[in-house]
């Protein structure tokens, strides 16, 4: 193994390639301490001391100051790991890791989102938003049912009728563009069609 280009990717930070291949990400004290030089080949007990016990101890620490300002899915805890340069291998450490802590928990997350939103999202946004952060649809699934045999449920009609006299809209009054523009407001919120057009006493195809 050869390290074959060096990037800074900060006053204290550098980016490490060998082989050609991205590597890893290093302080520049450590460039030193591991013999990291360009064109210089890389020992085999630095390798591992870096692989084994200097990146898996850093990326442990790195999921837990995450988690303590903000909840993450499995999926946006790895994205977040890999812009911070860490490996696959090592970014996987870090998320047994955390997971075995009970600290990251793709059904809790999405339970723990759905009691969030039950009352100001309909079911569609809430799925879609929580798809998009990378919670599998078994998952989601999972949180659904769970969320119903405790009992929770949603009234779009009452949510909606809230949300229009929030917006202070008038259906008998409302022309046709200020009907557009809340239909397309409460489709956003993930409410049914019908239910829209009802509340909007407007035919769904007109809009």
């Amino acid at each position: 193994m050869t390290v074959t280009r060096i990037d800074d990717i900060s006053k204290t930070r550098s980016r490490v390639y060998i082989d050609e291949r991205f590597a890893f990400v290093l302080y520049k004290a450590e460039l030193h301490r591991f013999h990291m030089e360009e064109g210089e080949e890389v020992r085999e007990a630095d390798y591992r001391a870096i692989m084994e016990k200097l990146l898996p101890g850093r990326v442990k620490l790195r999921c837990v100051n995450l988690l303590k300002s903000r909840d993450y899915t499995v999926w946006q805890m790895k994205n977040r790991l890999k812009r911070d340069g860490y490996p696959d291998e090592i970014i996987e450490a870090g998320i047994q890791y955390a997971g075995s802590f009970g600290y990251l928990d793709d059904f809790r997350y999405a339970s723990d989102y759905i009691l969030a939103n039950e009352d100001s999202k309909g079911r569609g946004w809430i799925a879609q938003s929580l798809l998009q952060k990378g919670i599998s649809r078994e998952t989601l699934e999972r949180a659904w049912l769970e969320w119903e045999k405790r009992g929770g449920q949603q009234d779009e009609r009452e949510m909606i009728a809230k949300l229009l006299e929030k917006k202070h809209y008038h259906p008998e009054t409302a022309d046709l563009k200020e009907k557009q523009r809340m239909y397309a407001f409460l489709l956003r919120r993930g409410f049914s069609v019908s239910e829209i057009s009802d509340a909007l006493r407007a035919d769904a195809a007109e809009l």
